[in-house]
């Protein structure tokens, strides 16, 4: 009989994800059958997917309450085709609230599971880590520092990687990303990513669009790159900025935007971490809601000491951080012309981000996929 392997991802990452381990799986176990929820990605790598994983794709708490019945008969549903498919093992990919809550169901009914992208432990409740290992048999993290925090609680987690260093040139190509956007070879250009949630651009492109303004003082020559996710932020960005001189919208292509900048503004996440990896300066920066932000200070459930994933990488304060009151047009521009100026300051930053890149460039697919395979019976 051929191994059965049921996954899941929830959303347009998680497909990118999960579509790099269905190949290198399928490429150690040629007859197995892949099922369960996926994008366009993980069907095309040989998924049979049973539901899409747009379903899943909801942010925001008055999102999740306007859709929870709908996801709860979804992950009523699921997780008894799960259970029917009789898989050898389970693999959750990112999507924590929906995977996690199916993994525990599954594990007490004696299927092995897998969460393939730790939550950030590191930043937010340490004792999580706990709760994940009663859900999952094993953990695949991005980052190294995150199997030591589970191993403080005796779970097992694996360091395997980030797919997104082993996706970017360790000396990305920015002749080209400029020839491909149209951008001079000598002018001056910021990337500018104020997020991909639309409350995000609300409180953030406002301020990143007065400072890239009054920066264009110090520098008339300058272009401004705003890629937006999807047609919807095109639409909050065209509104928000309105005829910013220099300023471009693009449809997507923010790897690209990065790496033909000089420097890159953005809303803190991923895209710091990609930013870093495209070795490219940046500045942060961040605002959450105001209660939020007096919860989070309140109850001390920030426990790390930066919040951008250079910073936390390296362990140390690589680029700033303008967080909450401290993103202003002031602060932000200031940090901004630094970065075009001090040549010095930027050629520092090369070595660190470099290391930091070859860290996470392991094969991050491959290396899950043999994480994935130790588990699974000797059968196969």
């Amino acid at each position: 009989m051929s191994l059965r392997i049921a996954l899941c991802a929830g959303e347009a990452s998680g497909d990118q994800l999960g579509a790099g381990l269905v190949a290198e799986l399928r490429a150690r176990f040629p007859d197995a059958h892949f099922a369960g929820i996926g994008g366009d990605a993980m069907r095309a790598a040989g998924l049979d997917a049973w539901f899409d994983a747009s379903e899943l794709a909801v942010m925001g708490l008055a999102e999740v309450l306007a859709h929870l019945p709908r996801l709860l008969r979804l992950r009523k549903a699921f997780r008894q085709r799960v259970l029917a498919f009789q898989p050898d093992v389970y693999i959750g990919i990112d999507a924590p609230d929906f995977n996690l809550g199916v993994e525990r169901w599954l594990k007490r009914r004696g299927v092995r599971c897998v969460h393939y992208v730790s939550p950030s432990v590191w930043a937010w409740r340490e004792s999580r880590a706990a709760k994940i290992g009663a859900s999952a048999d094993r953990v695949l993290c991005l980052f190294p520092m995150e199997p030591p925090i589970y191993a403080r609680h005796a779970v097992d987690a694996v360091f395997v990687g980030h797919p997104l260093a082993d996706a970017i040139p360790l000396q990305p190509d920015r002749a080209a990303a400029r020839a491909a956007l149209g951008a001079p070879d000598a002018a001056p250009v910021l990337a500018l990513l104020p997020g991909s949630r639309l409350g995000e651009i609300e409180r953030m492109l406002p301020v990143f669009v007065a400072a890239a303004s009054r920066l264009r003082g110090d520098m008339p020559g300058l272009r401004v790159l705003v890629p937006a996710a999807n047609p919807q932020c095109r639409a909050a960005i065209t509104r928000i900025a309105g005829d910013a001189p220099g300023l471009r919208v693009l449809d997507g292509d923010a790897q690209r935007a990065m790496i033909a900048s000089d420097v890159v503004l953005l809303a803190s996440g991923t895209a710091a971490l990609e930013a870093m990896l495209c070795k490219r300066p940046m500045v942060v920066g961040h605002r959450i809601a105001g209660l939020t932000y007096a919860i989070v200070r309140a109850f001390g459930l920030l426990k790390s000491a930066h919040v951008s994933l250079p910073n936390i990488l390296a362990g140390k304060p690589l680029i700033p951080e303008l967080l909450q009151d401290d993103c202003t047009v002031d602060g932000v521009h200031a940090a901004l012309l630094r970065w075009f100026r001090d040549g010095d300051a930027v050629a520092a930053l090369q070595p660190e981000f470099l290391a930091t890149h070859e860290t996470l460039r392991r094969d991050a697919s491959a290396r899950a996929a043999d994480a994935i395979a130790s588990l699974l019976p000797a059968r196969a």
